[in-house]
C-alpha cells in the first residue's frame, strides 16, 4: 500500500474501530484511540513531503489499480505541488480537533471522534484523487459525516443548517457528475482526469461544462451569492466541525477550480474571469461589510471565511505564477487561521456557553495567555506582516495589481476591511472593564488547550515568517497550470 492510500485508509479505519466501541463509558480509551490514531495518520503524510521532488510538475506516489473495468474507472491517486499540503494540513487539522474535543464532547463521544478521522480520510481522498468517480465519490462522501457532526452535535437549529448544507452542495455536485459523464464519453471511455487535460472542446461545450462545475466548487468555497449556507452552518456546528469545515472544507471548492476549470476549460476560464473576478471582489468588499455589523463571534469569522476565500478565487482567476501562488498560499493560511479563530470562539463558548460578543468584556484580565494566543490569530485574521495571513494576501494583491491596477486596489481594501471587523470584535470581546458575573468567573486555558493553541500558533508563525517551504513545492505546477491555460483547446 502506497503512502497516499495509508494517508487516505488509516484514519478512515480507525473511525471504523471507533465505531464499534459504543458505550461512553469508554470515552476514555476512545479518546486515547483517537488521538493516536489522528497522530499515526498525520505522520504518515510526512514522507510525501520529505521525498517530494521539486521542479518537476508530475504527479507524484501516484498508485493506479482497475476499480470497475467495465467503465474504466480506476482507484488512481497522486499529488503535485498544488495538492500536497493539502493532504498534510487535512491530517494537521484532523489531530487538533480531537484535542479540541477531548472534554467538550460527552456524549457519544466515539461517533463524533470517528466522524472526524472518517471525514479526514475522504477529505485526503479528495485532493489525492485523479480518477474523476474517485474524486466525485470521495467529494460526495465528505457531507455524510459533517452532516452527522452538524446534526448530532450542533445548536438548537442543528437539524435545519445540517439539512441547508446537505442540500446547496448536494445539488450542486449533481451537475458536475453530469459534466464528468460528458467528458467521458468525448475522451473515448476515460475517467482519468490528466487525460481530460488535454482533451479538445468546442467553445460552447467549454461553457457549459464550466459552469456546470461552478455549480459544486462555487457553492464550495462558498462563493458570494451562493454563500448564505455557511453563516447559519458554522453558528450551528460545534467548535471542531466549524474549524474543520472553514480550514479544509472550503478548500475542497478552489481546489476544483484548480484541478478540472482551469486545465480543462481554458478558453471558458479566460472567457468568463471577468465574472470570477467580480464575484470574487464582492464577497472581499461586501461580505468585509458584512462581517462588520456581526454580533455573534462565529457569524463574524463565517463572513470574514468568504472573505478570504474571495482573494483564494481571485488569485486563480487572473492567471499569472503571483496570483495562483498566492491563492494557493492563502487557502493553507486560511486553514490555520480561521480554524484557530474558532476554537478560540469555542474556549470561550465552553465557558460561558454564549457567542455574543455583548456577554464578554475584559476577558484580558482573567484569561491573559489565551488573550495572548487570540490576539495572534485575530492579527493573523487581519494579515499582519510576519503571520501566515499576510504572505497570500500579499501575494494575490500583487499578482492583481500585475493584471489590472485597479482591481489589484479594490482586493487591497479587503486589509483595510478584515481589520476593522477583526479588531472591532476583539476589543470588544478581549478589552474593556470586566462587565458581568460571567467574565468574572472565567479561569484561564488548560494545559490541552494550550497545547491545541500553540500548535496552531507556531504554523501561523512559521508561514508567515518563512513561506519558502510552501512556495517551493507548489512552483513548478502552477507555472504548470499557467501554461495550460495559455493553450487554447478549442477543436
Amino acid at each position: 500500500m502506497g503512502w497516499l492510500s495509508l494517508a487516505i485508509w488509516t484514519p478512515i479505519a480507525i473511525g471504523a474501530v471507533l465505531l464499534l466501541l459504543g458505550r461512553d463509558s469508554q470515552a476514555p480509551l476512545v479518546r486515547w484511540i483517537a488521538l493516536i490514531g489522528s497522530v499515526v495518520s498525520l505522520l504518515v503524510t510526512l514522507p510525501l513531503y520529505s521525498g517530494f521532488r521539486l521542479g518537476t510538475a508530475e504527479m507524484q506516489f501516484v498508485e493506479k489499480t482497475s476499480w470497475i473495468e467495465r467503465f474504466n474507472v480506476n482507484y488512481h491517486l497522486g499529488v503535485d505541488g498544488i495538492s500536497v499540503w493539502f493532504v498534510m494540513l487535512t491530517a494537521f487539522m484532523t489531530v487538533i480537533v480531537v484535542i479540541a474535543g477531548w472534554q467538550v464532547v460527552q456524549r457519544r463521544v466515539n461517533q463524533y471522534m470517528a466522524a472526524f478521522l472518517i471525514l479526514s480520510g475522504l477529505m485526503i481522498g479528495v485532493f489525492s484523487a485523479l480518477d474523476g468517480v474517485l474524486f466525485y465519490v470521495f467529494f460526495e462522501a465528505t457531507l455524510i459525516p459533517m452532516y452527522l457532526i452538524i446534526g448530532i452535535w450542533g445548536g438548537p437549529n442543528k437539524i435545519y443548517a445540517a439539512f441547508k448544507f446537505f442540500l446547496y452542495t448536494l445539488l450542486g455536485s449533481l451537475l458536475t457528475l453530469v459534466a464528468f459523464i460528458y467528458l467521458y464519453t468525448r475522451s473515448g471511455g476515460s475517467f482519468d482526469i490528466l487525460t481530460w487535460h488535454a482533451l479538445p472542446l468546442s467553445g460552447t461545450a467549454q461553457t457549459l461544462l464550466f459552469f456546470a462545475l461552478f455549480a459544486a466548487f462555487a457553492v464550495k468555497v462558498p462563493m458570494w451569492p451562493v454563500h448564505t449556507w455557511l453563516p447559519d452552518v458554522h453558528v450551528e456546528a460545534p467548535t471542531g466541525g466549524s474549524a474543520v469545515l472553514a480550514a479544509i472544507m472550503l478548500k475542497l471548492g478552489a481546489y476544483g477550480f484548480l484541478r478540472f476549470s482551469l486545465p480543462i476549460l481554458p478558453d471558458a476560464s479566460r472567457e468568463w474571469a471577468w465574472l470570477m473576478i467580480g464575484l470574487s471582489l464582492i464577497a472581499v468588499i461586501y461580505v468585509g461589510l458584512v462581517a462588520l455589523v456581526q454580533q455573534d463571534m462565529k457569524k463574524l469569522v463565517a463572513y470574514s471565511s468568504v472573505a478570504h476565500m474571495g482573494f483564494v478565487t481571485l488569485g486563480f482567476f487572473i492567471f499569472n505564477d503571483m496570483g495562483i501562488s498566492g491563492g494557493l498560499v492563502q487557502m493553507i493560511a486560511h486553514g490555520f487561521v480561521s480554524g484557530a479563530m474558532f476554537l478560540c470562539i469555542g474556549v470561550l463558548y465552553d465557558r460561558v456557553h454564549s457567542r455574543e460578543i455583548s456577554a464578554y468584556g475584559g476577558v484580558v484580565s482573567k484569561m491573559p495567555r489565551f488573550t495572548t494566543f487570540a490576539l495572534l490569530f485575530a492579527m493573523a485574521n487581519c494579515g499582519l506582516p510576519g503571520t501566515a495571513g499576510f504572505v497570500g494576501e500579499w501575494m494575490v494583491i500583487l499578482g492583481a495589481v500585475k493584471a489590472n491596477f485597479w482591481i489589484g486596489l479594490l482586493a487591497a481594501t479587503a486589509l483595510i476591511l478584515g481589520a476593522s471587523y477583526t479588531l472591532w470584535m476583539f476589543k470588544r470581546v478581549y478589552f474593556g472593564p470586566v462587565t458581568n458575573d460571567n467574565v468574572r468567573q472565567l479561569t484561564d486555558i488548560n494545559a490541552r488547550e494550550f497545547l491545541m493553541l500553540s500548535l496552531l500558533a507556531i504554523a501561523v508563525l512559521w508561514m508567515g515568517l518563512y513561506p519558502k517551504p510552501f512556495t517551493d513545492v507548489m512552483d513548478a505546477s502552477v507555472e504548470n497550470l499557467i501554461k495550460q491555460v495559455a493553450v487554447s483547446k478549442l477543436n
